[in-house]
């Protein structure tokens, strides 16, 4: 230890760059995602709040009446989504899921800028919703925040739908002003986004016997959306299948491919064509493998591990092809991570 000399003043010690950069207030990262119920009872509260949001379907009757209708249908249709959330395990484990990816985000972000950073999740349409996401940040001192959606294609149905209840949200008194913010709001041809991607692809492909590999036809399944939306302008589309080229290009492999959209409902005219007919018209056409690539999902929940894993399959094996699998979700995969954060750092650098 030493000290000063005489007559001369004392020097403060020198604060570490880290130290002083994690003394200062953290910067602030909001996850936007669908949500799903925990339990078995919070099926159709879940599904009062789906059918409620009017930049998903436009129930008949009118706004006013939409959250009335939408506890109609939450209420006939609650066993049959109930038994299907049973099949997975009782619940759906997105919240799970996203709070890791969460978790994982945070310590590269701080790891890498070696400032402190606050991650929350605000789910759409379950809990925790951005009020309460917006409560928890305030509480660690944010002030500059940025959005980041877990939707990589953009849709108003889903990064739109969660944009605009944070703008509500955030409009209130008592948030306004409060937060500098800007928004990640789609991702569909990041490099480390789509590596990542292309690794988990490959992996699965490496599973198949080598002499039947090239063989095996790989289909990408993205979520659907009503065609009226498309129609209106809305890029999922097109940013979807700007992500399967690039997976594509990485891959570099002679598979045949093709891609197809899942999980359409109700009475309204939907994208196509729908993965349950692609996989029978392969089957007709002779197919006998199949790796289903689930291509708008970063982490798993009911449409891979249900509607995936166990309808498809199904639809598949009554279609004659005989060796059918999936590749894994992203989740915690270290190259999407590393992409969330460099979507993060670029909007933290650029403003």
């Amino acid at each position: 230890m030493s000290f000063p000399a005489p007559g001369c003043a004392p020097v403060a010690p020198e604060i570490p760059v880290i130290d002083r950069a994690f003394a200062a207030p953290p910067v602030g990262v909001l996850l936007f995602n669908m949500g799903g119920p925990g339990t078995l009872a919070d099926v159709e509260p879940f599904l009062v709040n789906l059918f409620s949001d009017r930049d998903i379907i436009e129930l008949p009757m009118g706004a006013l009446l939409q959250p009335v209708v939408a506890r109609i249908i939450a209420k006939a249709r609650g066993n049959g989504v109930r038994r299907n959330y049973a099949s997975i395990g009782g619940g759906s484990p997105q919240l799970r899921l996203t709070r890791a990816q969460a978790m994982a985000l945070n310590d590269h972000l701080d790891r890498q800028t070696g400032r402190r950073h606050i991650v929350e999740v605000a789910m759409r349409y379950w809990q925790p919703d951005t009020e309460t996401a917006l409560q928890r940040l305030a509480s660690e001192g944010v002030s500059r925040l940025v959005t980041l959606t877990l939707y990589p294609h953009y849709s108003r149905a889903t990064t739109g739908s969660s944009r605009r209840e944070f703008e509500r949200v955030v409009a209130q008194p008592k948030w306004r002003g409060r937060f500098e913010v800007d928004h990640v709001e789609a991702y569909p041809d990041h490099p480390l986004y789509l590596e990542a991607m292309a690794d988990n692809v490959r992996r699965a492909l490496a599973g198949f016997p080598a002499h039947r590999r090239d063989k095996v036809t790989i289909l990408f399944s993205a979520h659907g959306l009503p065609k009226k939306f498309i129609d209106e302008g809305d890029p999922y589309v097109e940013h979807t299948h700007r992500t399967v080229q690039g997976i594509l290009d990485r891959l570099a492999v002679p598979n045949p491919h093709t891609i197809a959209f899942q999980s359409r409902t109700g009475p309204v005219t939907w994208i196509g064509p729908g993965t349950e007919d692609v996989l029978r018209d392969l089957g007709r056409q002779g197919v006998k493998e199949v790796l289903m690539v689930p291509v708008s999902f970063v982490s798993d929940h009911i449409e891979t591990l249900y509607e995936v894993d166990q309808l498809f399959k199904e639809d598949a094996i009554r279609s004659g092809i005989v060796d059918y699998r999936r590749s894994e979700a992203l989740n915690t995969h270290p190259l999407y991570i590393e992409a969330l954060a460099e979507l993060v750092s670029r909007q933290l650098v650029t403003t």
